[in-house]
């Protein structure tokens, strides 16, 4: 008698898209952040993110976490996509909440199904990948290695500069991580070093950066959430019983202030991979042309490395513009007219509100202009 086959698990793609973009002000702003934005190409980031999976996921296997604010341009951007798998925070608790709160809807799917369970796809709304079928060739593989029970996969990017903003995985050496599918064990988490840090993690070879892509079985994602953050997930339980019906909303909106505010890679992947009985933690490389595009800046670098030329940098512009002598700008002006004359390496970002000039090295402060308008009141220019 011929013994029968297990069921596949049904994978799903669950897309973080609740965060505001502040290093891209002006024209990100909290109702339309980064993701929301063209930032690269004529898509939004987040419609970029959906169509780099399309061929590995339907519309009906993508879930989105948002707030409430973005909600509305979420569901207008991404129509396909079921309204019921548009999951609205009603309050911002850093990662680890946003994804219990995807886990227990799929969780609450998946009760009447066999089997009762589902692998997930973690991923942020707003990066770049260059290299698409690269990368969903390495999704692929990292659903498969996350498949089996108590396993994480996560990607990792290989380094190209040390890099101090980022945090960083560290593999298992080669002969103490056997690999299967292209995965590494995980050694050990370490966030955002210091410059000379980085720069031992890049020459050593066995560090990558980490993107914040992430993979593991429902029931792998609330068993660990359990155990490192009981509080949390006896909240999600008690919110998981509410679900389908009239009184899911209030009860979001009571029980989601008392979630953890941490993000997933503190609260359960790096406890899981100290101590003895550590839980089964695998990166895999991702070489597929990623940026989180975390700056004006890099999104001059992005557009402008293709085109340099020895001895030159490329101006990178949008509207009607004419530059003399000026070179290594970033001018972003596509309602006005806009003449740049000997000036180099700066960021100009014009809407209807607001101006930003600044040169391209000071790029990462513009989030203090957003700190500092919070601080000061200017409501209509966040």
């Amino acid at each position: 008698m011929k013994k029968a086959s297990k069921p596949e698990l049904p994978a799903y793609a669950v897309i973080l898209a609740g965060g505001r973009g502040t290093r891209f002000w002006p024209r990100s702003r909290t109702d339309t952040p980064k993701q929301l934005l063209n930032i690269v190409g004529e898509r939004t980031m987040l419609q970029q993110t959906a169509a780099r999976l399309a061929p590995l996921f339907s519309p009906a296997q993508i879930w989105v976490v948002t707030n409430r604010r973005q909600s509305a341009e979420v569901r207008k951007q991404l129509a396909r996509v079921p309204r019921a798998q548009m999951l609205a925070e009603p309050i911002g608790r850093n990662t680890a909440a946003a994804i219990g709160l995807a886990a227990i809807h799929l969780a609450h799917e998946a009760r009447h199904r066999n089997p009762h369970d589902a692998l997930m796809a973690v991923l942020p709304a707003d990066h770049f990948i260059a290299q698409p079928e690269r990368y969903r060739a390495i999704v692929g593989r990292a659903l498969a290695v996350a498949s089996e029970f108590g396993s994480m996969a996560v990607l990792g990017i290989p380094p190209v500069h040390p890099e101090t903003g980022f945090g960083y995985i560290e593999r298992m050496p080669e002969g103490k991580s056997p690999r299967r599918l292209g995965a590494y064990s995980v050694r050990r988490f370490t966030e955002k070093p210091p410059l000379a840090t980085a720069r031992r993690y890049v020459a050593s070879g066995k560090y990558f950066w980490n993107a914040g892509m992430f993979f593991w079985r429902v029931s792998t994602f609330l068993e660990n959430l359990h155990r490192f953050l009981p509080k949390t997930y006896e909240a999600l339980r008690e919110l998981a019983a509410t679900i389908g019906t009239p009184g899911y909303d209030r009860a979001l909106a009571a029980i989601y202030p008392r979630l953890e505010n941490i993000s997933v890679d503190y609260a359960l992947l790096e406890p899981c991979t100290r101590g003895k009985g550590a839980r089964r933690v695998y990166v895999l490389p991702a070489e597929v042309g990623w940026s989180d595009i975390g700056s004006w800046d890099a999104v001059y670098d992005l557009i402008a490395g293709p085109k340099r030329k020895a001895g030159a940098q490329a101006n990178v512009t949008a509207g009607a513009h004419y530059t003399l002598d000026a070179e290594g700008n970033f001018l972003w002006s596509p309602e006005k007219f806009l003449a740049a004359i000997g000036v180099s390496n700066l960021v100009v970002v014009e809407t209807p509100d607001a101006l930003l000039i600044c040169p391209r090295d000071r790029a990462q402060d513009v989030g203090k202009i957003v700190k500092w308008l919070e601080e000061h009141n200017r409501k209509s220019l966040l």
